[in-house]
């Protein structure tokens, strides 16, 4: 299997990425038992079949050691060479306090040993408290790690477009903000992509699929419950479908979504990625991996062909119409781990 052309963005110049990237959040203990020599298997043909580029965090259970374990195989296999198809993004998520350069370095230091390189290709930050300005010194410290050539390239993950400003406006250039985006939660239209347009940042995505709520699998099904939502992803964006409009009105988005699938000859998760793949400054979608569990390689690849037209979208308004406005709801991206 190979993917188009089209499956890949270049997203800053040293960086040719796959615009489905493998998100490595499920590998972190919620979502079933992973076992390590399958997943690094399982990686293998990820990487073979075009998708290439891998998210994780500091914080996803063992995502890190993964990527280095998988990198090792990679070069005893196939050659150091073999690299340069890969793309590895990780998270640092500290706790708010004081910032210095050591804590800063020491940190960075522990996922590039974890990963197995020299340089991070992506280092994306998260920060819990805005009350707490210590942010604006962990990112000068990772700019000058950047300038050291420890970091290619500095990010962001749930800033909010008030803070990202903040941030450009303190003089850290910063080429990416990882934020929840979907056909249930568009809060990025409202402000965010404008802003990130202006400022030539990119955005990726994540929650496109709704923890999977976005699929055939819950079309026409009665509202799932407890011991029903069996994943950390399932019980947190069945909450949001929720605060978007309930279990009814999904329904009917459901409706609307199997329809254009079926028009097009392709899935609902299809029709939801390639929606957000569409809107202005997305570089990329953040598929769950569930390695040596389940993949969708073949299904995730017709993404790439498929062509969304004014009628569909005119279809999906029309139900995104009812809903309620999450902007107001919850607040900008990011807003909801700030509570």
């Amino acid at each position: 299997m190979n993917l188009p052309e089209s499956s890949r963005i270049q997203f800053t110049p040293d960086l040719n990425i796959c615009r489905v990237l493998n998100g490595m959040w499920q590998v972190s203990g919620g979502h079933g038992r992973i076992n390590q020599d399958a997943a690094i298997q399982t990686m293998f043909k990820y990487l073979d079949a075009g998708y290439t580029t891998w998210d994780m965090a500091d914080h996803y259970g063992p995502a890190e050691d993964f990527i280095g374990e998988f990198r090792r195989q990679l070069i005893a296999t196939r050659g150091e060479a073999a690299l340069s198809n890969l793309q590895a993004f990780t998270k640092w998520v500290p706790r708010p306090g004081k910032m210095t350069r050591k804590l800063v370095e020491d940190n960075i230091d522990i996922s590039r040993r974890r990963m197995k390189v020299d340089c991070l290709d992506l280092m994306q930050f998260h920060w819990w408290e805005y009350g707490d300005k210590n942010y604006l010194d962990a990112l000068k410290h990772m700019a000058d790690l950047q300038t050291e050539g420890k970091i290619k390239h500095l990010a962001l993950t749930n800033f909010d477009t008030e803070h990202l400003k903040i941030i450009l406006d303190n003089g850290i250039k910063i080429v990416s903000n990882q934020v929840q985006f979907s056909i249930v939660d568009r809060r990025p239209e409202v402000a965010m992509i404008q802003f990130c347009q202006q400022h030539d940042i990119k955005l990726f995505t994540y929650g496109t699929l709704c923890g999977g709520l976005l699929s055939e699998k819950y079309l026409g099904q009665p509202e799932p419950r407890g011991g029903q939502l069996d994943t950390v992803s399932l019980r947190k964006y069945k909450n949001m479908v929720d605060a978007w409009g309930g279990w009814d009105l999904f329904q009917e988005l459901l409706s609307v979504l199997k329809g254009i699938a079926d028009k097009h000859g392709v899935s609902i998760p299809n029709v939801a990625v390639r929606y957000i793949l569409d809107k202005p400054a997305v570089a990329g979608v953040i598929v769950g991996a569930r390695l040596g569990i389940s993949a969708h390689l073949e299904d995730n690849a017709k993404v790439f062909d498929l062509h969304l037209d004014d009628s569909d979208l005119k279809q999906i308004d029309a139900i995104t119409n009812k809903s309620r406005d999450l902007f107001k709801l919850i607040g900008d991206c990011g807003d909801e781990y700030r509570r």
